[in-house]
């Protein structure tokens, strides 16, 4: 009997033990939630405690309350054309700002020497020596080998539209027709139509003369007195340009331009004059 009853006393004691264990675990699980409830509860503000559905739970789960907040979809709605009105926007003024940085003319490549922009805003006449320090200086941060591999594309084309520029500003001729252009939009000018002309005799006449005087010449030094008359004729029209883009008196410096090309040909000429070559002046 013994043998038999020992078992039985044993298993009651461990029977025992388990439930005061499994009650001591009910009572921590129950703490816990109950503590989790009240933390939850101080997060909503009365308004929104009133629409809150608390699931019903019994005192042995250890699960936490399902808490469910009608929000009107509304809401969601509003808050989100906001940010997608931001977005494009934000994206709208990027796209503004990286055009606006883009030079436009090629007086925006140079903003140190010609801050004031081309004509009439700006003078016509430029400092060709501080033109030139700037460009080596913009020439020296956009060359190529200074940039990564793949920027180098883009370098090189930045550094082709740079030497474009001063070539352009450096010559008076090409100056006047680049303003010209701006003047005018993309419309083709008389001055950069190289077979527009100047219906003018006298000014025919002395081209000719000049054109005969410079093809008979021995020597370079019989070319001296043509040189020097035909750079004074070069500065009076650089001068009249001046007077004409401040005034923006287009037209008439379509017609003054015309007339500078005339003189830059007679220079070109005198410059590459050889004994016995004729001349062809560009009309």
């Amino acid at each position: 009997m013994q043998s038999s009853i020992t078992p039985v006393r044993q298993a009651t004691r461990v029977c025992a033990f388990c439930r005061r264990h499994q009650h001591q675990q009910r009572r921590h699980i129950a703490s816990a939630a109950a503590t989790t409830i009240a933390r939850n509860t101080q997060c909503f503000p009365p308004r929104a405690l009133r629409n809150t559905n608390l699931a019903p739970t019994s005192r042995s789960s250890s699960h936490l309350p399902n808490i469910s907040v009608n929000t009107p979809k509304r809401a969601f709605t509003h808050s989100a054309r906001p940010h997608s009105a931001q977005s494009s926007t934000e994206a709208a003024a990027a796209e503004t700002e990286t055009d606006s940085a883009t030079p436009q003319t090629h007086y925006d490549f140079f903003p140190q020497t010609l801050p004031q922009g081309p004509p009439p805003q700006g003078p016509f006449a430029i400092d060709v020596r501080a033109l030139r320090r700037e460009f080596l200086r913009l020439q020296a941060s956009a060359h190529p080998d200074l940039h990564p591999a793949h920027l180098r594309s883009r370098a090189q084309a930045t550094s082709a539209r740079i030497n474009e520029a001063f070539r352009t500003l450096e010559s008076p001729l090409l100056r006047a027709q680049h303003v010209l252009s701006i003047r005018r939009g993309s419309a083709t000018s008389m001055a950069e139509d190289e077979t527009a002309s100047v219906r003018d005799p006298e000014l025919l006449a002395l081209v000719l003369e000049t054109r005969e005087v410079i093809e008979d010449a021995e020597s370079e030094e019989e070319l001296e007195g043509v040189r020097g008359e035909n750079e004074g004729r070069i500065r009076e029209s650089v001068e009249r340009l001046g007077e004409l883009f401040k005034g923006d008196e287009v037209e008439e410096a379509e017609r003054e331009v015309v007339r500078l090309r005339y003189w830059m040909n007679i220079r070109e000429s005198i410059l590459n004059w050889e004994r016995g070559k004729g001349i062809v002046l560009e009309h």
